[in-house]
């Protein structure tokens, strides 16, 4: 049993077999940096359309209040 859980913590000799493994987590973590900003641009435009929409909505609201009252 504890040969068989050391078999997970093997570190090779030739350390060049990370550059690779870098590379790679570089890119993906680019990668991530650039949908999460996508991301926020998104969220960003459709938090205006919202707030366009709800001040649209609440003139239109108020109109009909003040045509009623009239």
């Amino acid at each position: 049993m504890q040969n068989f859980m050391y078999q997970f913590l093997y570190i090779p000799e030739d350390k060049s077999g990370y550059i690779p493994a870098a590379f790679e987590f570089l890119i993906m973590l680019i990668l991530c940096i650039i949908v999460f900003m996508l991301f926020r641009k998104i969220s960003k435009k459709q938090e205006m359309k919202s707030k366009e929409i709800e001040a649209r909505i609440l003139a239109d609201k108020k109109n009909t209040n003040n045509q009623q009252n009239i």
